[in-house]
């Protein structure tokens, strides 16, 4: 508990303490009256002052000035006991409103310990130790066993298990050694590491997720704008209706102003919207820190509203249905030894950063020589020219080859094909196959059963691998051989044709992907912690490489969003029933209590069960 939560609840007992024995004790009215003011002010100085600061702002209409005006009424009408009760059950409505978003914000800004404190440099050949911000992209650091890891980086040295839980929520550790890239914010177990540094400080993975987590409160929900444009104009409403309630019966039908006064008092203290201001927003808040601690970052309360209303997932398949860890298994070349196809096909691919690309050169295993490389060229998604001693070189899908005016075989093995031509003529084709996720099959079937009406398949390679994937997994619709425009503008054509059903999401995992993460209703980043363009544009970040995080997401959303709506109905319907037994004397101030700090007490207490994951 926090040092400010203790002095309120410190308050709170005191004036209890008084209380009682402002009403137990057989003391003379004077005296009696004196405790109840003295209870009173204990814990209604703080409340007063934020009312009279309000007002002088020209902030009038808050749940402070209306505890403030039944209070005095009620002094005034000699209600003492009543008055010190409003007053004192309000206290603690506000203790365990604070203690509930204190825990609230809590599990948030837990994350906030991520943050590296220092950096061991190593600068010719000594360890200093050094601000993170210092380092540059390219300087060695030493991380030692317990030690939070700093910066991204390659470990060049050494090896240990690295606890990812704060960033992924994994509670198993990662081994990792030579060879290995490493995410700032997770923490060194067991082992010396060297690691050669990727990212400065403000490029770093640390660095981003904790500028997502500080704004993640700053795009709201609709249903919290909603309640903030319903408190507005509610509240000066029903003081005019109470002001109306205390003078004109009296004036009309001649009855008592202490009677009609009371009930106008009564009136005040049911209507106060307590309930939905502090409950609402603490749903969202509990269901943005759930999802922080099972590794999904969400930029904001409206992004976790959309998410619950979607019934379309549209994936992309390499890297975020499959592991994207491409690997040669065939090369047929009628022509050529299998290693020399494999050869020119390396050296014309080097100079690419695609993961097939990469696959090649590995296969390849030996080094490229780069003098023999001429006029090389790339055509991004299709395929790569260049000179290669002396010999026009293609290298690419079929699509190149048929721009290219050169004769191909349709190979219908799955797999992606990479096609070779030498000088304008057919030379062979390298096979290359990528494995699926373990979970992507089951996060498919549990997202049918969360109520997602469509799955979806986008992606580059030829139309009989798409399909084969997509049967193997259940997906519903594939559309295959698309460059990044073409995914953008299929995106286009979904969102148009499910406008009418619900949300549209697309995950994807990387700078490619970047276009349609920003053009779709949600987008997912998933594993896209390490791409600056796909954090940038989308809208929920999934730290690790899981499908099944998805329905995490979602199964989070709809918890949320479900509490927060029984929280609507329940505050306002609670307050309509004790309001009009109010306005016709059949609740008294205790009744309005109730109304007022006990529904607010089970709107927190229910808004608290967002914190819980979902099972």
């Amino acid at each position: 508990m926090t040092p400010k939560l203790k002095k309120q609840l410190r308050k709170i007992v005191i004036s209890a303490l008084v209380y009682i024995l402002a009403m137990s004790l057989p003391l003379p009215p004077l005296y009696q009256l004196a405790l109840f003011v003295l209870s009173y002010l204990i814990v209604a100085t703080d409340i007063l002052k934020k009312s009279w600061r309000n007002i002088k702002n020209g902030q009038v209409f808050d749940e402070n000035f209306l505890m403030s005006i039944a209070t005095f009424g009620a002094f005034a009408l000699r209600e003492y006991a009543e008055a010190v009760a409003v007053m004192l059950f309000f206290e603690i409505g506000e203790f365990f409103q604070s203690y509930a978003v204190n825990r609230s914000r809590k599990s948030i800004s837990e994350l906030m310990n991520i943050r590296p404190d220092s950096a061991n440099l190593l600068q010719n050949g000594e360890c200093v130790v050094v601000d993170p911000q210092e380092v540059k992209v390219g300087d060695t650091i030493i991380i030692n066993p317990g030690e939070r890891i700093p910066l991204d980086g390659i470990v060049i040295e050494g090896n240990s298990g690295i606890d990812t839980s704060a960033l992924t929520g994994e509670a198993l550790p990662r081994e990792v050694g030579k060879g290995d890239s490493i995410m700032s914010g997770c923490i060194n177990l067991n082992g010396v590491l060297k690691v050669k540094v990727t990212s400065q400080y403000c490029d770093s993975t640390v660095a981003k997720i904790l500028e997502l987590v500080e704004n993640a409160g700053s795009q709201k929900a609709a249903v919290e704008n909603f309640i903030t444009k319903f408190a507005r104009w509610y509240t000066p409403i029903v003081v005019i209706i109470a002001a109306f309630l205390a003078v004109l019966p009296p004036l009309l039908l001649g009855d008592s102003f202490e009677t009609w006064v009371y009930r106008a008092l009564t009136f005040l203290v049911i209507s106060c919207p307590c309930a939905l201001v502090i409950s609402i927003p603490l749903s969202f808040f509990g269901g943005i820190g759930a999802a922080s601690r099972s590794g999904i970052l969400v930029k904001g309360s409206c992004y976790l509203e959309a998410l619950a209303d979607s019934k379309y997932v549209v994936f992309d398949k390499t890297g975020t249905l499959t592991k994207g860890n491409f690997k040669v298994v065939e090369i047929v070349s009628p022509k050529l030894a299998p290693e020399k196809l494999l050869e020119l096909a390396a050296h014309a691919e080097s100079h690419s950063s695609h993961p097939i690309a990469a696959s090649i050169i590995k296969a390849y295993g030996q080094k490229i020589s780069a003098h023999r490389i001429k006029n090389l060229s790339e055509n991004r998604g299709l395929g790569i020219t260049a000179e290669i001693d002396q010999q026009h070189i293609t290298v690419g899908s079929y699509k190149i080859m048929h721009q290219s005016h050169i004769s191909v075989p349709n190979v219908n093995t799955p797999g992606t094909i990479v096609y070779v031509a030498i000088n304008q003529e057919y030379a062979g084709y390298i096979l290359i196959t990528d494995e699926l996720k373990p979970d992507s099959l089951q996060a498919i079937r549990d997202l049918k059963q969360q109520g997602i009406v469509k799955t979806i398949m986008l992606t580059g390679d030829r139309k009989n691998i798409g399909e084969h994937i997509g049967k193997e997994l259940g997906i519903d619709h594939v559309y295959a051989e698309l460059l990044p425009a073409d995914k953008v503008r299929k995106i286009e054509e979904l969102l148009q044709s499910s406008s009418t059903l619900g949300k549209l999401i697309f995950v994807g995992d990387g700078i490619n992907d970047a276009p349609v993460l920003a053009r779709s209703d949600i987008g997912i980043a998933m594993g896209g912690i390490g791409s600056d363009a796909a954090i940038e544009a989308a809208d929920i970040v999934i730290m690790t490489d899981e499908p099944s995080k998805i329905v995490t997401a979602i199964k989070i959303s709809q918890k949320t969003l479900r509490i927060a709506r029984q929280n609507i109905v329940f505050a306002i319907g609670v307050k309509l029933l004790v309001l009009g037994l109010g306005a016709f004397g059949y609740a008294s101030i205790w009744a309005a209590v109730f109304a007022d700090v006990g529904v607010s007490l089970i709107a927190i207490l229910n808004a608290v069960r967002a914190l819980s994951l979902p099972k």
